[in-house]
């Protein structure tokens, strides 16, 4: 069985019609399009007990859109009836989505911008970033997979995929509201068929949850994001890219900065996911300092406050700011100074 027959296979099974009252339908669809909902809406993970789940919106089968979740909260499909055209409500979510147009096309408005996904394309879209679908009459099947942060975490913990898409999954894991960021991919060579063998077990395990699946669930997962960060073409603007390492370069700062002590460039790589040399190239554009620069003017800095409003002893201070070397210390605190930690305190 394909992925697009073990998807129709799921749809087309105890199909019922949308009500106003199916509370279950407008969060599972994403179609608080009714005129009555107003103002952009926020979605909450779906399954507080999953940390995947999948949509399918099944637009193949006749003039309405079919669609179910995988696993199911109940056993259900759904049937939506629709406008050619029709947009669904403006909204966010507390999870990042990866869509897969795995037949015909989606259309989706980001960020007020129109953009077209075509048959084989992917985007993976942040948390903060409000978007809409619009639906559309036409032979289409697209799959949104979710996940909660813990799958993310695994994903970077792995080392499985490029800078680009760690930054991405990094900044989607700071929570900053401000960062609103997708990326569009699209496929580079014959990659269609390996793909689609992936998500048509991922449908399986998800949809049949039996004991083990979550295991499995976890494995193509790893595979998918492998075969998008070898096998895909994609593209961030100069603008997101800036947005993405603005915010990565803070948040790699206040970490340091609360952790000067005992930091380490190792301990760097392994909290944000990135290559050693990463931090210096990052550090340097930003600041024109060596990473190893930044952490010594943040523990001289520390000493600084520390020798003029602290009664501890010189030797107590080095130590406290990460220096277990005495002299060594001394040695840095006069060539920044020109004079020793004693003078400097005497100016007070």
């Amino acid at each position: 069985m394909n992925l697009i027959e073990r998807c129709q296979k799921i749809t087309l099974s105890d199909c019922q019609t949308t009500e106003s009252s199916f509370s279950l339908g407008e969060r599972f669809l994403n179609t608080g399009f009714l005129e009555h909902v107003q103002g952009v809406k926020h979605y909450q993970f779906a399954l507080e007990n999953r940390k995947t789940y999948l949509y399918i919106w099944d637009f193949c089968s006749s003039d309405d859109l079919l669609a179910a979740m995988c696993p199911p909260e109940e056993n259900f499909s759904f049937c939506c009836h629709f406008e050619d055209g029709q947009l669904t409500q403006p909204h966010t979510q507390d999870f990042v989505e990866l869509a897969y147009v795995v037949k015909g096309e989606l259309h989706q408005k980001i960020l007020g911008k129109d953009v077209f996904f075509q048959e084989g394309d992917f985007c993976l879209i942040d948390r903060n970033c409000e978007h809409q679908d619009y639906l559309a009459k036409n032979d289409s099947l697209i799959l949104f997979l979710c996940f909660k942060n813990d799958v993310l975490h695994e994903v970077m913990n792995e080392n499985i995929t490029t800078n680009t898409i760690i930054a991405f999954l990094q900044a989607a894991l700071m929570e900053q509201k401000e960062l609103k960021q997708y990326i569009h991919f699209k496929p580079s060579d014959n990659v269609k068929e390996e793909m689609e063998e992936c998500f048509s077990l991922l449908v399986k395990e998800l949809y049949e949850s039996k004991t083990g699946g979550p295991l499995i669930v976890k494995g193509l997962i790893m595979r998918i994001f492998r075969l998008l960060s070898t096998r895909y073409e994609f593209y961030l603007s100069k603008q997101q890219k800036r947005d993405m390492n603005s915010a990565i370069f803070e948040e790699i700062c206040r970490y340091i900065e609360n952790n000067s002590k005992t930091v380490t460039i190792q301990e760097l790589s392994k909290i944000f996911h990135f290559q050693e040399d990463y931090f210096n190239r990052l550090i340097k554009k930003r600041t024109g300092s060596t990473y190893c620069e930044m952490l010594q003017d943040i523990r001289l800095y520390k000493a600084e406050k520390l020798l003029l409003h602290s009664d501890m002893t010189i030797s107590e201070i080095a130590e406290e700011v990460g220096y277990k070397n005495k002299g060594y210390f001394y040695k840095l605190f006069e060539l920044k100074h020109g004079i020793t930690p004693a003078e400097y305190r005497k100016q007070l």
